[in-house]
């Protein structure tokens, strides 16, 4: 008798039904591509209307339109344009809006993509992420000259990472949870489209 260890065998391989001989692939919805110039164009129309004072209006067009489909920078670029309206609300405003978004046609999957977006800018809090203008300093930080009385100094500047962003990641994770309980983590965490 030969010497094989029949632990060793994976029976889900053998097994027609099984999990393990399933294509994942399936499971990923087909997403369309979208150029960096169509999210461009779309943030445009967005920012018009953060302008307008409609920060709200802003955001839910903005999480209403996510360019799953968009390169890295495409997708960086709509980062910085929800970190931007998620700036323009104030901290008192933030549980109303979240209700109000929350209790709309497609309020969940609005609270699930936002979510997305918070996680995103939290991450990118802790190191600090490349601009989407390419523009990168020594070390990855983008790196702008600042007048310091009769010297200058370079210091990074803050887009939506370092601590006061942070702090705004933080809050409004709170209200969100707070809101839709953490069951929206999960469902974040296993919806396979990246923002």
């Amino acid at each position: 008798m030969a010497d094989f260890n029949w632990r060793t065998i994976n029976i889900d391989a053998l097994d027609p039904e099984s999990a393990y001989n399933f294509d994942l692939s399936t499971l990923t919805p087909t997403i369309q591509p979208t150029s960096t110039q169509d999210v461009q164009t779309l943030n445009g129309q967005i920012r018009q209307v953060l302008r307008g004072g409609n920060a709200e209006g802003a955001l839910r067009g903005g999480l209403e339109n996510v360019p799953y489909g968009a390169d890295e920078q495409g997708k960086a670029l709509h980062t910085t344009l929800i970190t931007e309206c998620l700036n323009q609300i104030r901290q008192t405003e933030m549980s109303p809006l979240l209700q109000r978004i929350y209790k709309s046609d497609n309020g969940s999957e609005l609270c699930d993509t936002l979510m997305k977006y918070l996680y995103k800018g939290m991450g990118q809090g802790s190191h600090t992420a490349a601009h989407p203008s390419g523009n990168a300093g020594a070390g990855g930080r983008n790196l702008t000259p600042q007048a310091t009385g009769g010297f200058s100094q370079v210091g990074g500047r803050n887009f939506g990472g370092g601590e006061g962003g942070m702090s705004v990641f933080l809050s409004w994770h709170e209200k969100l949870v707070e809101m839709v309980g953490p069951g929206s983590i999960v469902r974040v965490m296993s919806d396979r489209r990246t923002v």
